[in-house]
């Protein structure tokens, strides 16, 4: 997902997005020890989960700082 997406969410959505996000990439490991997925799939969800968490800092940044 885009940044910009992620932003529209609100800070409960977001941490559902990233316990989904950890589940999914959990499962991908254990998928790859049997099977190989698509290496692009695992770093695009490595990816997200960074995303989620940075917009997740900026957020308690802004409200800390007000």
């Amino acid at each position: 997902m885009k940044p910009f997406e992620l932003r529209e969410f609100s800070t409960a959505e977001l941490k559902q997005k990233l316990h989904d996000l950890r589940e999914e990439s959990m499962s991908m490991r254990f998928k790859k020890q049997t099977e190989t997925p698509k290496p692009s799939d695992i770093r695009k969800t490595k990816k997200d989960i960074a995303r989620i968490k940075t917009i997740m800092r900026e957020r308690e940044d802004t409200v800390d700082g007000e």
